[in-house]
This record gives structure tokens, C-alpha cells and sequence, in this order.
């Protein structure tokens, strides 16, 4: 007698879903935490809330950049007045001969009409993302440590220390196996060398475009991005490269839209550089969420 029934077939195709460890219920004082975490964005709202709200975060920062950040804007205000109307030229001769290349004209894009002129567009945001470099020449170091210290600050405004995070605790009865190997572009894109590349070389072309060249950038970077803002959760609990590889496989949509949102606002011109920061303020609050969900699993397992 045949065993190929509907039934069967549809089991056999049907993929296996991790469930959560014996299904564990979530108490109280974690429903308003599970109902941010259930929208990941949210944190990236949370970190500019709190890099504007809380002196404690944004005193430190902007003593540390505050120097960098006048001398930045003000070279970066005469490179525009000096160079602007010879950079429209250049943009208004590339797009006259290559119209069929790009898709634009002087105010359409493949043929529809836009409410600006593409040439002033593109100079706009070719100048912006110049100033953005000149800044970045200035506050060098400097905002490097005001990232680092927005997370340590950030941790100690919840009234944590480096004990709060502890060793890893697998949420998941039947965790996704990870193959190493094929997260090799998670690891190129949460790298400095790896963004640039794509953002200054691959996708250059796309930048004439309006808004699209951020959208798509934004989305290659999202994982990688994702992943280098919880780079020191992951190494406040010693976690493996295998143990992160499927902590965030678990929570990929999760981690792909944060890193998305944090992307696309990071990949702004100027004001990304805030958001550089408070990116780093909304990670910390999300790794916080995620560590008191631990903490409460670990609890539950222990008991049984």
C-alpha cells in the first residue's frame, strides 16, 4: 500500500521551523522589551531619542568631536563655494552624453517628470558626500572613541556593568546549522575596506540616481552592518564566530532590517555621522533586550 498520500508529501516539503526552547512564556517585566524587539527599527528611533535626550550620552560625545566637527564644516564650506559651480558643469557634460546610459535628462528620469533639476540634484549630493569625507578627515579618531564610549555609556545609563552580559545560551530546540563559509559577504560588508568599496566603486553609478543609490547601498550593507553594531555584545559574552554565525541567523529578518534602518540612515550626507553614533546607542539598547531575554531563558533551563 502506497504511503505517497497528500498528508505525506506535504510533510516531507514542509521545512522544519526552529521553535524556542521548550516554548517558554514570556513574564511581565519583559512584554514591553519582546514588543520593541518584535520590531527591530525601533531601536534605531530609540538611539537618536537617547543620543538627544540623555546629557549623559551626548555631553561626552560632542566634547570629543566638537573641535573636529567646526574646523570639518568650515573648510567644507569654502570647498563648496569654490568648486560647486565646476562640478555642476562636469555633471551637467557627463549626463548630455551619456542621457540613454543613465536613464536622465535635465528633469526627468526615464522619461518622467521630477519636481527638481537632476543636474543641481546630482551636485548636491556629489558636494555632500564630499563634505562628508572632509568632516570624517577631521573628526578621524576622535569619533571613534565617541561611538565606542556611546555603548559603554549607554550600557551604564541602564545601571549595568560588564557582568550583566553573560556566556552564550541557545534559545532555540532545533538551532539552523550555518554553514561558515557562505557568510563570507556578511563579514566583507560589517568591514570598513568591504562598505567603501561597494559604496564608492560598485555602486557609483546609482548615485546620479535620486535616492536609489542610498536604498540599494543601504541593503548590501544591512547584515554586515547589523553585525559590526553588535560587535561588542557579541564579545561581552565570548561568544564563538559558529555561536554569532546562528545567534543571528535566528534573528536574521530582525538583524536585516536594524541593519538596514542604520545603513541607510548612516549612508546620509553629513548628518549620517550622527547617526553613526546614536546607531551605536540603539545597538547597545537592543543587545540590553536581548541579554535580559537570555538571562530569563538561562533561568528557565536551570530550573529544569
Amino acid at each position: 500500500m502506497s504511503t505517497n498520500t497528500p498528508e505525506t508529501l506535504d510533510a516531507l516539503f514542509k521545512p522544519e521551523t526552529p521553535t524556542h526552547v521548550h516554548n517558554i512564556q514570556i513574564p511581565p517585566e519583559l512584554r514591553r522589551a519582546t514588543l520593541r524587539m518584535e520590531f527591530s527599527p525601533s531601536y534605531v528611533i530609540v538611539g537618536v531619542y537617547r543620543l538627544c535626550a540623555d546629557r549623559l550620552i551626548y555631553g561626552p560625545a560632542w566634547e570629543k568631536c566638537k573641535h573636529g566637527t567646526r574646523r570639518g564644516l568650515v573648510v567644507g564650506a569654502v570647498w563648496a563655494v569654490l568648486t560647486y559651480r565646476i562640478q555642476k558643469a562636469f555633471i551637467q557634460i557627463f549626463l548630455a552624453n551619456s542621457p540613454r546610459i543613465t536613464g536622465l535628462s535635465n528633469d526627468t528620469i526615464f522619461g518622467y517628470q521630477v519636481p527638481f533639476n537632476i543636474h543641481t540634484y546630482a551636485t548636491i549630493l556629489l558636494l555632500g558626500s564630499q563634505l562628508t569625507i572632509i568632516l570624517k578627515f577631521f573628526l578621524s579618531r576622535n569619533i571613534r572613541i565617541a561611538r565606542d564610549r556611546a555603548w559603554n555609556y549607554t550600557v551604564q545609563s541602564r545601571g549595568k556593568g560588564p557582568e550583566f552580559f553573560r556566556p552564550y545560551v541557545e534559545e532555540w530546540s532545533t538551532p539552523p546549522v550555518v554553514d561558515l563559509r557562505k557568510s563570507w559577504w556578511r563579514k566583507v560588508m560589517s568591514g570598513r575596506v568591504g562598505g567603501f568599496v561597494v559604496k564608492r566603486v560598485l555602486l557609483l553609478p546609482f548615485d546620479f540616481y535620486p535616492f536609489v543609490g542610498i536604498l540599494v547601498s543601504a541593503w548590501l550593507k544591512a547584515l554586515g552592518t547589523a553585525q559590526y553594531l553588535h560587535k561588542q555584545y557579541f564579545e561581552a559574552k565570548g561568544m564563538s564566530e559558529y555561536q554569532v554565525a546562528v545567534f543571528m541567523e535566528e534573528r536574521k529578518w530582525d538583524y536585516r532590517a536594524f541593519g538596514f534602518t542604520a545603513s541607510l540612515l548612516e549612508s546620509l550626507p553629513i548628518i549620517g555621522l550622527v547617526f553613526s553614533i546614536s546607531n551605536r546607542i540603539g545597538g547597545a539598547m537592543w543587545a540590553y533586550d536581548l541579554e535580559k531575554r537570555q538571562h530569563h531563558v538561562a533561568e528557565r533551563l536551570n530550573a529544569e
